[in-house]
């Protein structure tokens, strides 16, 4: 028979972190968590605020003879977030004061937390009336607080179409010499029915290639903003692309994002420079990667800027 298990309360547990010292000397800069599962709830006026996180929690450990920190403490001090409390700007500045503090027996003066998850916004069909659907973003928050100053970087990925500009022009010019050949013997009885019956048959003679694309953006967010700004920065990306993916489409709605698409043919290069100057005025931090997964090429274009 086994003995009975004493409680906490009736003996003290060995912690080595305390009473053992480190071997080999020297400082690092961060210890913690990785993968955490949180359910965490944003400031943003959405249909959906409460969303499933991982999350990501160190301290730096100076102390060269300190052996570990106490993870258990960072652990407890994120599970506020899994219950009532708001993850906001001033939320995370607590919170990274508080790891802090918990280690001060092991000389902590940094710490930093991230938190990634997919955000769902509801999003209209671009033309059929009550019909929508949820797109998804990508987003991770990255607080990092050294020396009493804290930084917030958010970092949100959007998904548009791209089409590319010499393709349209090479398309347009294969279409303009093949109605030259069709009617160079029959001009005299051109006319614009004849024309657009035409076109209306042969104009996709030769299309030009678009693709799936992608674009990362990261920002540096002010402390004392009382929420984040997600759907105000998604918004400003979309506005800037004009050709975000959609969600519930029908044939009304595929012609009008077709039309989007020829008003709108871009380059790699085309689709950074749009972003960095529409996003530039509005933040600080601003990192632009961009990636068009080309239906031509087996490999990706790719364009960035940093301000």
């Amino acid at each position: 028979m086994y003995p009975s298990q004493a409680t906490q309360s009736t003996r003290s547990l060995p912690d080595v972190s305390v009473t053992d010292k480190a071997h080999a000397g020297g400082g690092l800069t961060h210890v913690g968590m990785n993968a955490i599962d949180l359910p965490i709830t944003l400031s943003e006026l959405i249909e959906h605020p409460t969303v499933n996180a991982r999350v990501s929690a160190t301290v730096n450990l100076p102390a060269p003879d300190i052996k570990g920190i106490h993870m258990s403490r960072l652990y407890q001090r994120l599970l506020p977030f899994g219950d009532s409390e708001l993850l906001t700007p001033n939320a995370l500045q607590r919170l990274l004061t508080d790891m802090i503090s918990s280690h001060e027996t092991c000389s902590s003066t940094a710490a930093e937390v991230s938190f990634s998850f997919i955000l769902l916004l509801k999003k209209s069909a671009l033309k059929t009336l009550d019909a929508y659907g949820w797109s998804h973003y990508p987003v991770e928050i990255r607080a990092r607080m050294q020396n009493n100053k804290t930084t917030i970087q958010l970092r949100v990925s959007v998904g548009y179409s791209s089409t590319c500009p010499c393709s349209a022009a090479l398309s347009r010019q294969m279409i303009a010499e093949q109605f030259l050949e069709d009617f160079q013997h029959d001009s005299a009885n051109l006319n614009a029915e004849t024309v657009a019956h035409w076109l209306k048959d042969n104009a996709t003679y030769a299309t030009p290639h678009s693709q799936r694309s992608r674009a990362d953006i990261e920002v540096i967010i002010d402390n004392l903003s009382t929420g984040f700004g997600l759907t105000s920065l998604i918004g400003k990306i979309e506005n800037a692309l004009q050709t975000p993916l959609q969600t519930a489409v029908k044939r009304i709605d595929e012609q009008a994002f077709a039309r989007l698409n020829g008003s709108n043919l871009m380059f790699v290069e085309d689709a950074a420079r749009r972003l960095s100057s529409a996003l530039s005025p509005h933040y600080s931090g601003l990192k632009v990667d961009v990636s068009h997964f080309e239906s031509l090429h087996p490999h990706d274009a790719v364009a960035s800027f940093s301000a």
